[in-house]
C-alpha cells in the first residue's frame, strides 16, 4: 500500500497572538511578498493543499499555492466566549479548569477532548489516501494530531509547542510515524 505523507503547517503569526489573546477570525501579520517567494517552491510535487476555514489559515496556505481546499476538520478549536479575549483577563479558575480537565469547556465552545476526537477522525480518513497532503492549520489542531500519531494521553496536550509557520511531517504506512527532516 502506498504511503500517506502529511505535512502540517502552522499558520503565520496574528496580531491577537502577539497580544496574548485567544484567536478569532483574524488575518496574519507578515511580509507577504518575501514569504511567498521563499515558500512557493517548498513542495514541488503538487501535494493536495488543505487549510482550515479561517482567514489566517487561508492566507498562509496561499503562500504554498492557490488551490487550497478548506477542510472543516482543520478549523481551530472553538473558544466560545473567549474569542479575542486577553488570556490575562480571564477568570483564573475557569482557565485552570480548562487547562487541567480536557473534557471541560468553560468558554462554552469546544473541549480539548472534542477537538482531539475531531482531528483523530480526520487523520483516520487520510489513512486510505496515498500521496502528499500539505495542511495549513492551527497549533491546537497540530497538537491533537501529534497526540493521535504518538498515542500520547490527552494530558500531554499543553506540553507541545507549535511555532508559526513550523512544519510537522507525519507518514502513514500501516502505522503513523513522526518524521524529522532537515531542509538543508
Amino acid at each position: 500500500m502506498p504511503a500517506t505523507r502529511l505535512t502540517l503547517i502552522c499558520h503565520a503569526t496574528t496580531p491577537l497572538q502577539k497580544q496574548g489573546r485567544f484567536p478569532d477570525d483574524e488575518s496574519v501579520t507578515m511580509n507577504w511578498q518575501d514569504a511567498a517567494l521563499s515558500l512557493a517552491a517548498r513542495y514541488k510535487k503538487n501535494p493536495r493543499l488543505m487549510c482550515g476555514p479561517e482567514a489566517r489559515t487561508r492566507q498562509t496556505a496561499a503562500l504554498f499555492g492557490d488551490n487550497a481546499h478548506c477542510v472543516e476538520a482543520l478549523r481551530d478549536g472553538d473558544f466560545g466566549d473567549w474569542k479575542g479575549q486577553a488570556i490575562s483577563e480571564l477568570h483564573s479558575d475557569a482557565l485552570m479548569a480548562w487547562m487541567t480537565d480536557s473534557a471541560c469547556a468553560p468558554h462554552g465552545g469546544e473541549s480539548v477532548d472534542q477537538l482531539c476526537a475531531r482531528v483523530g477522525q480526520w487523520m483516520q480518513s487520510l489513512e486510505t489516501e496515498a500521496g502528499h497532503v500539505v495542511a495549513v492549520t492551527h497549533p491546537f489542531v497540530i497538537r491533537a494530531a501529534m497526540l493521535y500519531v504518538m498515542q500520547f494521553p490527552v494530558s500531554m496536550f499543553y506540553r507541545i509547542d507549535v511555532e508559526p509557520l513550523s512544519a510537522t511531517e507525519l507518514r502513514f504506512n500501516t502505522v503513523w510515524r513522526l518524521r524529522l527532516e532537515t531542509h538543508a
